[in-house]
Formats: C-alpha cells, sequence, structure tokens
C-alpha cells in the first residue's frame, strides 16, 4: 500500500509539472472510484478548473484547484498516478484519465479498484478526522507519549491507526518498531519516556529515509513517470519474514496483529 513516502513522493514529482495547467477533458473508464460527487457532476465542475498547488495530508494527495475546491486522490493499495504523453499507450489498470491543457495526461490507475477520488468545497469531510503529520516540526516525542498513554492497543495497531497518526501504515511502522527496539505487540501505554523518545525519532527517521528513496516499490506504486521505488531495498524487517535479522541474524517472524502481516525479530524486539 503506499504510504506517507509514496504519496510525498508523487506530490513532489507531480507538483512543478502540474501548478497551473488546467483540467481539459476527464475520462472516467470506472466511474465508482469517484465518492464525490456523481460521475456527471464530477467531470462537468472540474473542467476548465486550474491546479493552483498540490499538498499531501497523510496519505491522502490533493489537488488546490482555482475555484477553491479540492480534488482528492486516496491511492489504497494498489493506485498510482501517472504521468503520460498523449500518444503513450494507456495504463491496462487506468480508472480515470485527465486531459491537460498542455496535452499531457495524467492517468489514475489502479489494479484493485479500491483507491477512490473526491472533488469537494471543503477537504476537511474527507480529511479532517486524521492525526497529526508525524514530519512535521510540532510533533513532539511528548505529544507522542501524551497520545500513547491513552491507548492499550498493541503498539503496531496504534501506529497503523490513521485517526492516530496520519500517514504511517504496515511496513513503516514494523521499520520503525525494530528501529526502537520495540515489540509491535507491546501495550502503547506500557512504553516507558526512553521508549517513546526512540520511537518519536525512529518514525520520523524511516519515513524521510523512505521518501529520499523514493518510497518503496513492494507491489504497485510507481513514480509519475513509471519509475520503481528503491526504498525497499533498505528494509530491515519489513517483507523479510523467514531471513536473518540484519543485527543479530535471528530469523525474522511474522505475525497477524489487527489483520495485518506484521514482521519482527524477536531477540531485537523482546
Amino acid at each position: 500500500m503506499p504510504e506517507l513516502p509514496e504519496v510525498e513522493v508523487i506530490k513532489r514529482e507531480l507538483a512543478p509539472a502540474l501548478a497551473g495547467r488546467s483540467f481539459r477533458g476527464v475520462t472516467l473508464i470506472w466511474p465508482r472510484t469517484v465518492q464525490i460527487p456523481a460521475a456527471e457532476d464530477f467531470s462537468r465542475r472540474l473542467i476548465g478548473q486550474s491546479i493552483t498547488g498540490l499538498d499531501r495530508r497523510g496519505k491522502y494527495l490533493i489537488f488546490r484547484l482555482s475555484t477553491g475546491e479540492a480534488l482528492i486522490f486516496h491511492l489504497r493499495m494498489s493506485g498510482s498516478l501517472l504521468l503520460k504523453a498523449a500518444s503513450q499507450e494507456p495504463d491496462p489498470h487506468a480508472r480515470a484519465t485527465f486531459l491537460l491543457d498542455d496535452g499531457k495526461e495524467l492517468h489514475f490507475c489502479d489494479r484493485r479498484k479500491l483507491a477512490r477520488i473526491w472533488l469537494v468545497a471543503d477537504e476537511t469531510t474527507v480529511v479532517g478526522r486524521l492525526g497529526p503529520e508525524p514530519l512535521e516540526p510540532g510533533f513532539t516525542a511528548q505529544d507522542l507519549a501524551q497520545q500513547l498513554g491513552k491507548r492499550s492497543a498493541p503498539i503496531k495497531a496504534v501506529l497503523c491507526d490513521q485517526h492516530f497518526l496520519a500517514g504511517v501504515g504496515n511496513m513503516y511502522a514494523d521499520e520503525a518498531l525494530f528501529a526502537a527496539g520495540i515489540h509491535p505487540l507491546r501495550r502503547a501505554n506500557s512504553l516507558c519516556w526512553e521508549e517513546v523518545v526512540r520511537l518519536h525519532g525512529a518514525v520520523r527517521q524511516v519515513l524521510e529515509q523512505a521518501i529520499a528513496s523514493w518510497g518503496a516499490s513492494i507491489s504497485d506504486y510507481r513514480r509519475p513517470g513509471g519509475e520503481l521505488g528503491a526504498a525497499q531495498f533498505a528494509f530491515q524487517v519489513a517483507h523479510r519474514g523467514g531471513e536473518p535479522c540484519p543485527k543479530c541474524s535471528t530469523p525474522i517472524q511474522r505475525i497477524p496483529i489487527r489483520g495485518r502481516g506484521t514482521y519482527f525479530c524477536p531477540r531485537c524486539q523482546k
């Protein structure tokens, strides 16, 4: 699943190409990918609008539009946004295409048909309940400790809760917990101050390193130009079940936690 680093990479790479561009046409190949408004209203309202900027909130990509509306994408499990010349072959999994005024096309692709699009006047109706951004300067270890103290669920599940912390998902939660030396089944409110400080730093470091490596291409994620990310090559435990731990050589284990496959080292994360 594309998480915060992948969406941040998409935002940074699309922004220079799309800022100031306007929509000349919209083709909804699979109309149900649009959540709000109705498909007919979606195309009518979007055509003619220009893009004033791009933002990210958690795992959501937000296009700022000239009318003040927001065009919001969530890639879910297998979504991607590809910027193509009109002469290029369309992606076989394209669910919507957007024709821009410079002749290029933005293809919203999704093999599993789980990704979604919104066009709304008030973006808080879509992203308003998300938790704090882990890379914002204002997100401190004290803030993390205060919020963890209210939660008794396993720390892995808490980190993946988008109402608790925006943008962290399965693989980066595994990586952060390994870097902090914390077992994924620990109750969130059982962490001591030193562990919270380690976890706070690990979350930020893992996310920043993944952004610097253009995100992780485990399955479907691609950058807007079609290139793959490289963050997966630096993973210590995520998606490495049965392999030796890079620190102690103990085989990495995989267990389910709240329906999510979770990777950890049983020796380094007791």
